[in-house]
């Protein structure tokens, strides 16, 4: 029996389908939809356990609340100060884990610190509730401290590295270097990025982002249909110094594609004020969104498929310095519009994450609750 409460899932729960309602009601005032979504999101004691993440548990209901308030209305306010709390004692918990590894040569998994589970994702929420708080600067401190590179069996490996397969069905003997928005690097990268934006900047973030742009140049693959990256480097791949176990591209999608880490590179050079880095960035997502590229995504929502590439390129278009994004982003709309229902009514594969997506397309204007956050495009 699943002992995780389903509506608190940002992912494929009540949780995730309130952002829709939220959305909405936040453009037209009508909250009874959203109301209840909430509702049901909260209907079992909000889980602050081991378990909670930004996509789950107590924070995710603090994501839906903070962007139910994104007007500047008190809804939700004790709630969400009730909600502070749980989440500061959840993510000192993490933080108290993950730099244990660290501390004593562990590798990290990805609960320690990707965007769905581990401390990205406490960040990307802290960033937009707290960002002057200790934890918050705690949780930069550790992603900082991450970006290093470690020595295992003697060889050299990314400081995220992680022992396990990044899925049962896709075995890597040996461990991986997840470099996805979901999962590895550009997730990182990106919550560096917008926190140097917005201000907060501890000891030697600036010079992480920049040894993650390196780190991205370094194994970007270049073709004649445009630039691309691994979803992840092996002990072998290390070892050659060039990739192996790679022959092609994947899909371009946000959570292990070209088109997240672009973004991610894009906001990173804007962050460390980077010229040459943002024009590569943004010259390689837009070669990602030609028909060829798109052919390879097989599912409709924000994670693989996409809605979630529209999303992201329409946050990358807004403050792109080359046209090419924002040029593409017509025909992006109309195949977006043309899209079957998702495999769930869940946001990050679902119904509610393509219809989120499509109300960006269809007001052309960037989301009044800013609920792609969660995707760390903004």
């Amino acid at each position: 029996m699943n002992s995780q409460p389903p509506g608190q899932s940002l992912a494929d729960g009540a949780a995730g389908r309130a952002l829709l309602h939220v959305e909405r009601a936040l453009q037209d005032g009508e909250w009874s939809q959203a109301q209840t979504a909430i509702r049901e999101a909260v209907a079992d004691p909000v889980d602050s356990g081991p378990n909670a993440g930004l996509y789950y548990g107590a924070p995710a209901v603090a994501f839906v609340l903070t962007a139910a308030s994104t007007d500047g209305h008190p809804r939700y306010l004790n709630a969400s100060h009730t909600l502070d709390e749980y989440v500061r004692t959840a993510a000192e918990r993490k933080l108290t884990q993950a730099t244990e590894a660290i501390r004593t040569g562990r590798s990290a998994i990805f609960a320690d610190y990707d965007l769905f589970k581990g401390l990205t994702g406490f960040g990307a929420l802290l960033l937009a509730r707290v960002p002057g708080s200790e934890v918050f600067g705690s949780i930069l401190t550790y992603l900082t401290c991450l970006t290093r590179p470690r020595v295992i069996d003697g060889l050299q490996v990314p400081g995220w590295w992680v022992d396990h397969h990044p899925d049962p069905a896709l075995p890597t003997p040996g461990g991986h270097a997840n470099l996805g928005m979901a999962h590895g690097a550009a997730g990182i990268l990106a919550l560096l990025a917008l926190a140097a934006r917005a201000g907060h900047i501890v000891n030697g973030q600036r010079e992480a982002i920049e040894s993650l742009i390196d780190f991205f140049d370094r194994w970007r693959q270049d073709s004649s249909e445009g630039p691309w990256w691994p979803q992840w480097l092996s002990r072998d791949d290390l070892r050659a110094g060039l990739l192996i176990s790679y022959t092609h591209p994947g899909r371009p999608s946000w959570c292990y594609g070209a088109v997240g880490i672009a973004r991610a590179l894009q906001l990173a050079a804007d962050a460390n004020g980077q010229e040459s880095p943002r024009k590569a960035a943004e010259t390689a997502l837009a070669a990602n969104l030609t028909d060829h590229h798109l052919a390879r995504l097989d599912t409709p929502g924000l994670c693989h498929g996409l809605a979630g590439v529209y999303q992201t390129a329409y946050r990358a278009a807004c403050e792109a310095q080359c046209p090419s994004i924002a040029e593409r982003l017509p025909t992006l709309a109309a195949r977006l519009a043309a899209l079957p229902d998702g495999d769930s009514d869940g946001m990050l594969t679902g119904t509610a994450g393509i219809d989120l997506a499509a109300e960006t397309a269809r007001r052309n204007v960037p989301p009044v609750s800013d609920w792609d956050r969660c995707l760390l495009i903004t």
